[in-house]
Formats: structure tokens, sequence, C-alpha cells
């Protein structure tokens, strides 16, 4: 059970992901973001994922999302696989925010 909600709301390793390159993307609203975010995240909205999926694919680079808890970015990383895009789920933004500072 609890390997489940790991993998449903992040909890990965994510500093090997990270020293690869990853890019970490924020998936919460813009006004979410301006609040606070992990160190170095992009923001693309879950909303505007759809328009932003050929930009994502030009960084040939490994994806974390994150949002507020888990779910949104369990969405996107859902999404960004089904384009064939590396893709981790890093759970909430504070949790990737202390992998990044590790």
């Amino acid at each position: 059970m609890l390997d489940f909600l790991r993998r449903l709301f992040g909890g990965t390793d994510l500093k090997p992901i990270i020293e690869k390159g990853a890019v970490i993307v924020d998936v919460r609203t813009v006004k979410e973001f301006q609040g606070g975010s992990a160190e170095g995240a992009i923001n693309i909205p879950l909303g505007d994922f759809g328009k932003n999926i050929d930009k994502m694919k030009k960084m040939k680079k490994p994806i974390i999302t994150c949002c507020a808890s888990g779910m949104r970015s369990g969405a996107a990383k859902k999404q960004l696989e089904s384009y064939r895009i590396e893709a981790y789920n890093g759970g909430s933004w504070q949790s990737v925010n202390k992998q990044v500072k590790r």
C-alpha cells in the first residue's frame, strides 16, 4: 500500500534524475507558482500541457513534475509518458525542493 501511495504522490529519489539534467516542471497555476516553487522549476500549468508538449519534447531531458500534493503532477507524468517523454512524479513542490537542495 505504501509503495502504491509513493508512486501515486511521488517519493522517488530524484537526486540521480536531477544529476542527469532533468527539468523540473511545476504544473500548478501561475498564481500558485508565484507563491513559491522548487528551485530551478519552470511553470507549465496542467491546463496548458497540451499546447506545450512539443516544447517539452524538444528539451530532450527527463522531466520531473510537481504540484501542491502530487495529484496534478501524477496526471502530468502520465500525459508526458503517453508522448514517450521520460517523466517522474516528484509529488509536492516542497518535496522536490528538498531533494534539489541536498
